[in-house]
Order: structure tokens, then sequence, then C-alpha cells
């Protein structure tokens, strides 16, 4: 015999998600009662909290749900187009919060300081990413691009397609990183021999590669503070 699953009415109304975020705050309340209260309803057969904690549960984790497309969302079971929508807008919002600073002069002093800037960006992604940070002369960001969106082991970038765009942008000097989807920022030899070859091409063309980062799940390596250009 199937396990009873309590609709919301069951609940009693102290402990209903949006009454808890209400009553005692965002920090409060478990992801999965984030995602029942952007989700709104469930289904016939389900609450909105056991759709959501059904959603965890099948993704494996949060940071999945970030890479997910609309499509693959709408796969799991209970999910229209409708909520799907709903689940994409909430997380596109948090990406862009995230990214708000770049609305205002940031200055890259350290490694430190451009990798605040693109940690929660490219903490969650499940294929590397490969931006640039492009900097005026005083080090002020004055645009950021994604480059290459690679496979899940491997990110491609041409030297030629970096120094385009940071040319396009009257850039003094430039910031390259990528994201670990693994969560290891460890360099691999393939980072260490792309990194030397736009440190050569920097060289030529007479912009400054500062830096090279590798970003992890929280985590970050300066290839400049480990030796490796």
């Amino acid at each position: 015999m199937e396990p009873h699953l309590y609709m919301l009415r069951d609940i009693p109304h102290q402990e209903r998600p949006r009454e808890r975020m209400l009553q005692y705050g965002a920090s409060a309340v478990s992801n999965a009662e984030l995602l029942a209260i952007l989700l709104r309803t469930g289904t016939k057969q389900e609450s909105a909290i056991h759709l959501a904690q059904r959603i965890l549960h099948q993704v494996g984790s949060m940071r999945r749900l970030v890479d997910m497309s609309a499509e693959e969302l709408m796969a799991i079971k209970g999910i229209g187009s409708a909520k799907a929508v709903q689940l994409k807008a909430g997380i596109e919002l948090g990406l862009r919060l995230a990214r708000t600073r770049m609305d205002e002069p940031v200055v890259i002093r350290s490694p430190r300081d451009a990798a605040d800037v693109l940690m929660e960006q490219l903490r969650y992604l499940q294929k590397e990413h490969f931006v640039c940070l492009f900097l005026n002369t005083k080090n002020h960001i004055i645009a950021q691009e994604t480059l290459s969106i690679g496979s899940l082991n491997a990110s491609i970038v041409h030297p030629r397609e970096v120094f385009r765009a940071a040319i396009k942008r009257s850039s003094a000097s430039i910031l390259c990183a990528h994201n670990h989807p693994s969560g290891d920022p460890a360099p691999s030899p393939e980072d260490i021999s792309l990194t030397s070859r736009l440190k050569e091409a920097g060289e030529i063309v007479g912009i400054e590669v500062l830096d090279h980062l590798i970003i992890g799940d929280g985590e970050f390596v300066s290839l400049k503070e480990q030796g490796l250009m």
C-alpha cells in the first residue's frame, strides 16, 4: 500500500512554506520549501512540497537545477510548461542578483576580487564555461563575456577568440576564468597549456593577461599565484 501523500490543506497553516517564510524569514525555510513556493501548486496526487521534494530527489542536488533547461524540467512528472518557467525564472533571478555588482565599477586588485565576481555565476554549471573579464587601464571591469561552453570535461577556446573580443572592447588587460564542473579547481595540463598560449598571444598584441582562474565549488585556483603563468 502506498503511503498517504498529504496535500497542502492537510499541513497545519503555520507549517506551510509561505507562512513559515513570512513568519521566520527566507533563511529559515528548506530548499524544498523554497521550490514549493516557486511552484505555487502541486498536482492532484501530491502537494507542492511533496512535488518539490521529489524534484530534488530526482535531480540529485540544487546545483543540478541551475543548469537544467525548461525541457529537462518538463520531463519530470508533475512539471508542465508553467511550472518549468516559474522555476527557471526564480533561478535566473538569483543568478542575475549574483551579477548585480557588474553594474557598478568593480576594481580587480587580486585574484580574490575576480573570484568574488565569478564564483556564484560559474560554480554550479555542469559544463565548462570559459569567461573573460575585460579591464581598462585602472583595472575596472568594463565588460564580461562567455567565449566558450565546452563538454562535461573540456572547454575549448582559441586565443584569437579571446583577443578579438578584447580588442573590440579596447581592453588594457584581461582576466580569464573557467569552471570545473567536478567542483575541484586543480588545474589540468590542458589548463596550463592554454594559459601559456594566452599569455604569449597577449604579449604580442599588447594586452596583458593578468591571471587565469579555475572556479570550483566554493573555491578557486589562480594560475598566477601558483606560478603557472
